[in-house]
């Protein structure tokens, strides 16, 4: 049979998926520049960037995004009627500071050097998405950025995303975004990345 297998198959996250999206993404972003820059300390970082994302699920994207995963791997998108919603309100940025204690100041000087660069044009947002590192090389990945780019795409509108990962820049050339740019976070932070893709006709 033909298609996408379907232990890859993206599925719709509910918030009973919340435990598994947590695991998941912490395991695939052990080794991100920029969560590394917000929880350096290795014997905590697991544990702490899995109350990171469970709290980005439950309380922003899983709420006002488009949330998706498969057996290994989850996204998190925002359409642009979503985004005003999907910023985080007072409970989550304290919530959120509280999980990054003293990192807290980092976090937010990068929140806002990444507002400066938002674009302006109509526009998915690609906020995360991330495969068990196990499970890297079998599609994951690829069948739920696929998924989000075809949303997207039906909507005639582009696709923008940061990166601070230096090896998923070309990951991403490859479906179809260029970079409008880089920037070096405040306060000793990585290189963010700033990516868009523009809109594909179906066929094209």
């Amino acid at each position: 049979m033909s298609g996408v297998p379907k232990i890859n198959a993206p599925t719709k996250a509910t918030s009973d998926d919340a435990e598994a999206i947590s695991r998941t993404l912490a395991l695939a972003f052990d080794d991100d520049p920029m969560m590394r820059w917000f929880f350096p300390e290795d014997t905590t970082r697991e544990a702490g960037l899995r109350r990171y994302f469970h709290t980005l699920f439950t309380r922003q994207y899983g709420l006002h995004g488009v949330c998706e995963r498969t057996d290994a791997a989850a996204a998190f998108w925002v359409a642009p009627e979503g985004q005003e919603k999907a910023v985080p309100d007072a409970g989550t940025v304290q919530e959120l500071q509280d999980i990054l204690g003293d990192r807290a100041p980092v976090f937010r000087a990068a929140v806002e050097a990444a507002a400066e660069h938002s674009p302006k044009e109509p526009h998915w947002y690609l906020a995360v998405v991330g495969a068990d590192p196990a499970a890297r090389g079998q599609g994951h990945g690829s069948a739920l950025l696929r998924s989000g780019l075809a949303q997207a795409d039906a909507a005639g509108l582009p696709v923008h995303l940061e990166s601070s990962k230096p090896d998923n820049v070309p990951f991403y050339e490859h479906y179809g975004f260029e970079v409008l740019g880089e920037a070096q976070l405040p306060g000793g932070g990585p290189v963010l990345w700033a990516m868009r893709r523009a809109p594909r006709r179906a066929g094209a």
